[in-house]
């Protein structure tokens, strides 16, 4: 890429871009982050932002890259300081369906085989755990120990802050100029500001689809909306992020408890105003948490899921744009801290680490 640092110019500061970027300074890159709007404040701040391998058996190479961003979670918190944004206080999951149940079990069984922290415990466990729930005593709850939550918002703020980066916020990318073969060679933002690259990563969430034609290529994107409602409360009663029947619940710092369900995202494009759905999440939250009753419904925001159209991650290179790099995937709090790290490395090293082998982004092109 020539002499001196490589320049490199990272579309998206969530915590994708946020990782992509502080990994890449640290190890001496000149780096430009850019967002249209302001870093952490987009999906990153509208997820629920839980840690964890538990949801990803769908195959044994993509848990693997979970359990591998767990331990990315750890070592980063140590890095740069756990305090504000980082939770590691377990996740309990329970049912009242019984076929839901006994997957729920079957998941357990498979991944203790695969090594991984599990225990199955009684709800009068589970509430000398979390007092506050109302579950029946011999409800089985699945106990993840090694699981946590994240703060989005303030760990995005924690990376762009210790980053040694120029930052552009509230400007957008409307071009990328290429020069001989194909090479990526300057960024072009909507203020007319043009600024000579080296590279460019494409961490932009929802909008990879419109960064990935700036360079002419197709990036399929699945559209999965969904909705996060914040409670207001004076008292948090839980301390640990957890999904019981129909709801999702989790803290989210001193005074704020965040919302999330399913079955409620099926409700958004029925065209049910996101007050009401916020609603109908606090209404599911009180029944199993009854001392969240009291609390009040703040803002509720439907967010699109940054999901490549086979449900995995898109990281790396782009053989056909030489400089064009993607970090395009959901699960982004529990994935961003390794894809920071294994992406800095490819850019500035051109090392293909075999974790991201099956989540290229050659997969999609035509």
């Amino acid at each position: 890429m020539g002499e001196g640092p490589v320049r490199v110019a990272v579309i998206g500061v969530g915590i994708l871009g946020a990782a992509v970027g502080w990994n890449l300074s640290r190890q001496g890159a000149e780096v430009i982050l850019i967002d249209a709007a302001q870093p952490g404040e987009g999906v990153t701040n509208w997820s629920f932002s839980w840690v964890n391998a538990s949801n990803k058996t769908v195959t044994r190479a993509y848990y693997e890259l979970n359990v591998a961003g767990l331990v990315a979670c750890r070592e980063l918190a140590a890095a740069i300081g756990p305090s504000s944004w980082w939770y590691p206080s377990g996740h309990l999951r329970w049912t009242d369906d019984p076929a839901a149940e006994a997957r729920l079990l079957e998941t357990a069984e498979l991944l203790a085989a695969w090594g991984y922290g599990v225990e199955v415990r009684t709800g009068a466990e589970a509430r000398r755990l979390e007092p506050a729930l109302a579950l029946p005593d011999e409800a089985p709850v699945v106990f993840y120990p090694d699981e946590a939550w994240v703060h989005g918002r303030r760990l995005v703020g924690r990376l762009v802050g210790q980053a040694a980066a120029e930052r552009r916020f509230g400007a957008g990318v409307r071009e990328i100029g290429t020069g001989a073969g194909g090479r990526v060679e300057a960024v072009v933002l909507s203020d007319g500001s043009r600024l000579g690259v080296d590279a460019v990563v494409n961490a932009a969430g929802p909008s990879a689809a419109q960064v990935a034609a700036l360079v002419g290529r197709r990036l399929p994107m699945r559209r999965e909306p969904g909705v996060v409602t914040r409670l207001s409360c004076a008292d948090v009663p839980i301390g640990r992020v957890m999904h019981a029947p129909h709801v999702e619940i989790r803290p989210d710092g001193d005074a704020s408890v965040v919302l999330h369900s399913r079955e409620i995202d099926a409700l958004i494009d029925t065209g049910e105003e996101p007050a009401e759905l916020g609603r109908l999440l606090h209404a599911s939250a009180r029944r199993v948490v009854p001392g969240l009753g009291g609390a009040r419904v703040g803002e509720t925001r439907v967010a699109f899921r940054p999901i490549p159209g086979d449900g995995f991650p898109s990281v790396g290179a782009v053989p056909s744009v030489p400089g064009y790099y993607e970090a395009v995937t959901h699960s982004g709090i529990t994935l961003g801290p390794v894809i920071g790290r294994l992406l800095a490395a490819e850019i500035l090293g051109g090392k293909r680490d075999d974790l991201l082998d099956g989540f290229r982004p050659e997969r999609f092109t035509p």
